[in-house]
């Protein structure tokens, strides 16, 4: 407990900690662990908002058309209310999706939660492509590639902290978040 305790004074209750990368990046399995290790957290996946849509779904696709756009505006939207509803019912809300440049420089305006805690994950490509090759879920690149992701994400703003998790675990880069919450910290 002592712990737990511990983690709440540098993430504190009614807070938002976004998590932020490229597919393969680790975004699911360190946002589920970080949650685990709070008090009381939950985790938002972003990514399931798109599954929701049972028909007329259009994928986000390099040179997407405005429908796949519309609709990944849509998925940033409802993961944003949930993220804020959660906080708001006094949880720590962990959002994570694939959220990269101008979309990332906009999300401290559209997440109204604060305070609210950005970190982005940014394993080098050569690991990301190891990961996806290796994982058991499909990797969903389809029409991108790990360069092409990567290269958006380096292209995107510095808010919030930027991990390398290359040489990292899950555990590790949990540890190293909770460590260094002020420098994610967004005012």
């Amino acid at each position: 407990m002592a712990e737990r305790d511990a983690f709440s004074a540098s993430l504190p209750p009614r807070s938002v900690v976004a998590i932020s990368g490229i597919m393969g990046a680790g975004k699911s399995a360190v946002a589920q662990v970080l949650a685990e290790r709070l008090p009381r957290a939950a985790h938002v996946r972003g990514d399931l908002f798109r599954r929701m849509i049972v028909s007329g779904r259009a994928e986000v696709v390099p040179d997407a058309d405005a429908t796949a756009l519309d609709q990944l505006q849509l998925r940033y939207r409802l993961a944003r209310l949930v993220a804020d509803g959660y906080a708001d019912a006094g949880f720590i809300a962990v959002y994570q999706d694939i959220v990269l440049g101008a979309d990332l420089a906009r999300l401290p305006g559209r997440i109204q939660t604060r305070p609210l805690f950005v970190v982005v994950l940014a394993p080098s490509p050569d690991i990301v492509r190891r990961r996806a090759e290796t994982r058991d879920k499909v990797s969903g690149y389809g029409a991108w590639t790990v360069k092409a992701l990567d290269d958006m994400l380096r292209r995107s703003p510095r808010i919030g902290l930027w991990l390398d998790t290359s040489e990292q675990t899950v555990g590790e880069t949990v540890d190293e978040v909770l460590r260094r919450a002020a420098e994610a910290r967004i005012e």
